[in-house]
């Protein structure tokens, strides 16, 4: 939980959060709008999740909506994003590439320009190097190791640091979030991350549920509403102009997060050690967002899941009104052809 002497200090100010209908978006959303902020979100998603809040449907792509919707904030969560499984990104790299370089631009700069005084920018761990353990030292020694994705990413903190450097602004914060997972992620089977892909194939009947490796790779997940936390934070504490990673700093291997889920709702499950797993070991050390900014992710991983299934099965067919960049790339091309 947050103090409440510091959500007090967002009452009544007006505050823009980009991508607020996605999983961390809708969580900061809730607390700020419980803080009695003036909150206003931007996306391309056919959702309100809150009344409390102004939901404007917009294109981040677009530089004049850019420029509209920072118009009078003073407060930014640049939050959106586009998120894919490996196959898809890798399979339409342009599809992620592109839009991500645009929003991630154009949203910065017109929050520059419109004098936002404080702003959160939540880049991804794919932006880092290959490592077991990814400390924020390191976090641009070598080229990351999510090409697309994780060099999208990269190009905002750097335009964030150019600001630094030109313009003497330093409270333009950077994240970097672990595997996030929680209420309003991408459930679409097509190009769902790990969670959220097992979940749609549980509820679709598979049996038994089939998974790649053998169980023994370990990533780190966080819950959204923790994340969330993590971002209010940096944004009122600030990272001192440095990247913060934003993880439950945990490993969790495959097999106990299959084992964890198959505790919250009961289905059979093989490993196949004949597919590929994937690197071995990806965690976040997050003693820096610790001390800095006093963050301490509190929610178990069964806890977690729990309120993600128990969502999920409740908005089911939420992710058809969300924007889908993969699909609609792959139908204009077919269109084209």
């Amino acid at each position: 939980m947050i103090d409440e002497r510091i959500l007090s200090w967002f009452r009544g100010r007006n505050v823009l959060i980009t991508g607020g209908t996605g999983m961390v978006g809708r969580q900061v959303v809730d607390i700020l709008c419980d803080a009695g902020a003036c909150v206003r979100t931007a996306s391309l998603d056919q959702l309100h999740v809150d009344p409390r809040a102004d939901h404007l449907l917009g294109d981040l792509t677009d530089v004049a909506f850019c420029h509209e919707v920072t118009r009078d904030m003073e407060l930014v969560f640049h939050l959106a994003g586009i998120k894919g499984s490996v196959e898809v990104t890798t399979r339409q790299p342009a599809s992620f590439f592109v839009p991500l370089l645009l929003m991630n631009t154009n949203v910065l700069e017109a929050s520059r320009v419109s004098g936002v005084k404080r702003l959160v920018y939540t880049s991804s761990i794919g932006a880092y190097p290959s490592r077991e353990l990814f400390r924020e030292d390191d976090a641009w020694d070598g080229a990351p190791m999510d090409l697309f994705p994780g060099w999208a990413k990269r190009m905002g903190e750097l335009q964030i640091d150019a600001y630094r450097r030109e313009f003497g602004i330093d409270t333009f914060a950077v994240v970097r979030l672990a595997n996030v997972y929680g209420p309003g992620d991408n459930f679409d089977p097509a190009s769902a991350m790990v969670i959220p892909a097992l979940m749609s194939r549980v509820r679709a009947g598979e049996d038994p549920l089939v998974v790649w490796g053998d169980g023994t790779a370990v990533r780190d997940f966080v819950y959204s509403r923790d994340v969330a936390e993590g971002t209010i934070l940096a944004l009122y504490r600030g990272t001192g102009g440095e990247i913060t990673n934003l993880g439950s700093g945990v490993g969790v291997s495959i097999r106990e997060l299959v084992e964890t889920l198959s505790r919250v709702t009961p289905f059979r499950y093989d490993f196949d050690p004949t597919k590929p797993a994937g690197f071995p070991t990806r965690v976040m050390d997050i003693a820096r967002a610790q001390e800095r900014i006093g963050y301490h992710p509190t929610t178990s991983l069964e806890d977690g899941l729990r309120e993600t299934w128990a969502w999920y099965v409740a908005h089911e067919r939420e992710f058809r009104q969300r924007k889908n960049y993969f699909a609609d790339t792959a139908a204009d091309s077919r269109l084209s052809a």
